[in-house]
């Protein structure tokens, strides 16, 4: 957004508004989508962190362990039967969840599928939640809206990949400019839901 969000709807939070901003909407969003299609087992199980191990069995997949502070050595005394502290634990899942967004982003699987073929895919838009809010202070007729967006997925898969999120920020203004002349009222979300 040329100015940032907080031009569209002011300091949104001053009166107990809860939300976040649509880029962080964006991301999360497809953090969850790519979290749905990994490894099912959770990590904390032995067939869980195995995949996981054998996933990450890569240069790159070493680097990135070895960046989140588990070292060959700790992989060697895991294969010996020592077994993971949760914090080690987590620090493979971060490992694992970074290294498959990079190679989504890589592969263009994730561009693909939510192009989907050109159709896009559709967004639903849930308000911030305004029920800390002092009526006086509320924003009228904020509801849930949808919205089919078409065109934007590779640059927003792009620049989610890269963790950029000021572009994320100007491609969801892109998104809401559809909604109406109210547009601003969704400049920041309670959540959103990509049909993919």
């Amino acid at each position: 957004m040329a100015g940032g969000a907080t031009d569209l709807w002011g300091e949104w939070q001053k009166h107990g508004a809860q939300g976040l901003s649509g880029a962080q909407a964006l991301a999360g969003e497809l953090d969850r989508i790519t979290r749905e299609g990994g490894i099912a087992s959770p990590v904390t199980t032995h067939r869980g962190l195995s995949a996981r191990l054998r996933y990450l069995n890569t240069r790159p997949g070493r680097e990135i362990l070895r960046e989140h502070g588990v070292s060959a050595r700790l992989l060697r005394s895991w294969e010996r039967g020592t077994r993971p502290s949760a914090p080690k634990l987590e620090a493979v899942e971060r490992a694992y969840q970074e290294r498959r967004r990079d190679n989504l982003v890589r592969s263009g699987a994730l561009k693909r599928l939510l192009d989907n073929d050109g159709r896009g895919r559709r967004i639903e838009i849930y308000p911030v939640d305004q029920t800390g809010v002092d009526e006086r202070y509320r924003r009228p007729n904020v509801s849930e809206r949808s919205v089919q967006a078409r065109y934007v997925w590779d640059d927003m898969v792009d620049a989610w990949g890269r963790g950029d999120m000021r572009t994320l920020d100007e491609i969801w203004d892109d998104i809401i400019t559809d909604l109406d002349s109210d547009y601003a009222a969704y400049a920041y979300v309670g959540s959103i839901g990509i049909g993919a």
